[in-house]
């Protein structure tokens, strides 16, 4: 919608009003487009942007159906900002991240800090290395500065769970940490947290929200700045590392051979430092993804989830003898590991890991919830139970997962894990890089490897396979219709086995309402829900078989099993772009 200004001009981000006939290939761009495009030039402090929209709308008004579609895209209605704080393509527009659309962030967040009554109290506010983000910090904190706002600015790119870890032991009131994750290189985005480390929930996204809105409402260049912050140095890592390193303080054991790959990220020299803070050896690094690349060059994709992203550190570990391989995506708040498993080197499934993590806590004592989130593996419940202490399931992200009351350790399968929840209240690739090398270690000097932890956890508890099945889409009322079709209509029997609905829409006693879907059989299960971060439609899926001393024909008939509830999910849903 057109917001009019004083002088009845259309604030920038304006869009085509509903008599607007939407743009065709060789039509004239629509008048309130055009004069929604000239408003944000004129506001676009970016002289990259400005370039940027300004060759769009040329190539758009002599008749190029791709810049057509782009402008209209970029100029569809703000980058809403929610839970996740923002995350998009960069770009200009409204529905972009760029300069504009972050300062308007920035100043309805120093608003909702200054109205929640913590005027004068600290922010901390760090930056990865992707393209902007130590711009768009910047930017932040002078604006936040500017509100009457004591901002702590990272002096360099540092991981996501180090600046999470500031929060507190500075005793910020806020957080703000410019990283898109593991999103693709032409993505950037802007994570919020409040005084409690956790990551926003509602309603403190929507109250924020619509005060972005507010800013938005006048020019940028009225949003008053200042550069009257601090810098925040080699103290900040030095603390990270020092907390790191004592949840490992107890493990005399630290021979092992490991690689290390940050995917061009910014994780590196936090891992490398916090492992010789711990005693272990230096990691044999994977070279051409050591030093941070917004590119990222050598992965399509820089999650260490995605197909092909670990095979240089696996080739890596193959070449050296190691005994792991450790991977950090771009910001180093998710790990994933690589090892020998029958005899062949494997990247373990979040939810392999997270037993893994979760069974190394427990074997030492550490008390208190253990917590997982709705889509990942039910067995974390069993272990907790024997030993004796709560489980606690959680909707998806960290965000919830990191507010479970006593929590002493969380995780979600997209290899997310949190080990230390009183220092950082959030995934943290970092403390679960050192928590893996350390029980490696241990179970080295015992003649034992992870293969063989995961072989116990079978036997005493029965085998558990699980597997993600998802559908990257460019049309995304193609996930919207498949939700639609499920509910209308849910398979009664997946796999050959009887299955009970639960529909989250609703919520449920234990959990907020949720857009998806969960199947529940005797010995399977599956969870349908649209991706909160990329055009995804995602399933979890799992089967779980009673304990074998025989491990090799019952994984075999786990396996089958996955496979026909992966086949049967499948066609439930009628898409048929995979990734």
């Amino acid at each position: 919608m057109i917001s009019p200004a004083g002088d009845g001009s259309p604030r920038p981000g304006a869009l085509p009003g509903p008599g607007d006939a939407l743009p065709r290939p060789g039509d004239a761009l629509p008048d309130r487009l055009e004069a929604a495009i000239s408003a944000w030039l004129e506001e676009d402090p970016d002289p990259a942007t400005q370039l940027a929209l300004t060759h769009l709308r040329d190539r758009a008004r002599d008749g190029d159906p791709s810049a057509h579609a782009e402008l209209t895209d970029a100029f569809a209605g703000p980058l809403a900002f929610g839970t996740a704080g923002l995350r998009g393509a960069l770009g200009p527009g409204p529905a972009r991240m760029n300069r504009v659309v972050v300062g308007r962030a920035a100043a309805g967040l120093a608003r909702y800090l200054i109205d929640g009554g913590h005027a004068g109290g600290r922010v901390i506010v760090g930056f990865d290395a992707r393209y902007n983000s130590e711009r768009f910090a910047r930017d932040t904190a002078e604006i936040l500065a500017a509100a009457g706002l004591r901002v702590l600015l990272c002096d360099r790119h540092q991981p996501t769970p180090v600046v999470a870890f500031g929060i507190r032991y500075y005793g910020c009131v806020a957080g703000v940490i410019v990283t898109a994750s593991h999103n693709p290189p032409q993505d950037n985005g802007y994570k919020v947290y409040l005084g409690d480390g956790s990551q926003i929930v509602p309603p403190a996204d929507a109250d924020i929200a619509a005060r972005i809105a507010r800013a938005a409402e006048g020019p940028l260049s009225a949003i008053p700045r200042d550069g009257d912050y601090e810098f925040l140095g080699d103290d900040l890592v030095e603390a990270y590392v020092d907390r790191a390193v004592s949840l490992v303080a107890d493990t005399p054991q630290r021979d092992v051979v490991w690689v290390h790959t940050a995917l061009h990220g910014v994780g590196s020299d936090v891992v490398a430092r916090a492992a010789a803070a711990a005693g272990f050896p230096a990691p044999c690094q994977v070279a051409s993804q050591a030093d941070p690349d917004p590119a990222f060059p050598t992965v399509g994709f820089p999650n260490p989830e995605e197909p092909g992203a670990i095979d240089l550190a696996v080739a890596k570990a193959i070449e050296v003898g190691a005994d792991v391989a450790l991977a950090n995506d771009p910001d180093a708040d998710r790990c994933a590991v690589a090892c020998p498993v029958d005899g062949a080197w494997r990247m373990l499934s979040g939810d392999e890991l997270g037993w893994l993590l979760a069974t190394a806590s427990l074997d030492a004592g550490v008390r208190g919830s253990y917590a997982c989130s709705v889509v990942s593996s039910t067995l974390l419940g069993d272990l907790a139970a024997a030993h004796g202490q709560p489980f606690v399931q959680t909707l998806t992200g960290f965000k919830w997962i990191a507010r479970v009351p006593g929590l002493a350790f969380g995780y979600e399968e997209a290899i997310g894990y949190c080990l230390d929840p009183d220092a950082v209240a959030d995934k943290d690739g970092i403390t679960a890089a050192l928590t893996v090398l350390a029980l490696v270690a241990r179970l080295k000097s015992e003649g034992r490897t992870l293969a063989d932890l995961l072989d116990r956890l079978a036997r005493d508890h029965g085998v558990c396979r699980t597997e993600p099945l998802s559908y990257r889409v460019a049309d995304l009322s193609l996930i919207t219709d498949a939700m639609r079709r499920l509910r209308a209509a849910p398979p009664a029997v997946l796999a050959g086995e009887t299955v009970a609905v639960d529909d989250l829409a609703a919520g449920t006693p234990g959990l907020p309402a949720t857009d998806a879907l969960v199947f529940t059989g005797a010995r399977v299960r599956a969870v349908v829900r649209p991706s909160g971060t990329e055009p995804k439609l995602k399933c979890y899926l799992q089967v779980r078989l009673p304990p074998a001393s025989d491990l090799v024909p019952a994984r075999a008939a786990a396996s089958a099993l996955l496979a026909r509830l992966r086949t049967d999910l499948a066609a439930c849903l009628g898409l048929r772009q995979a990734g």
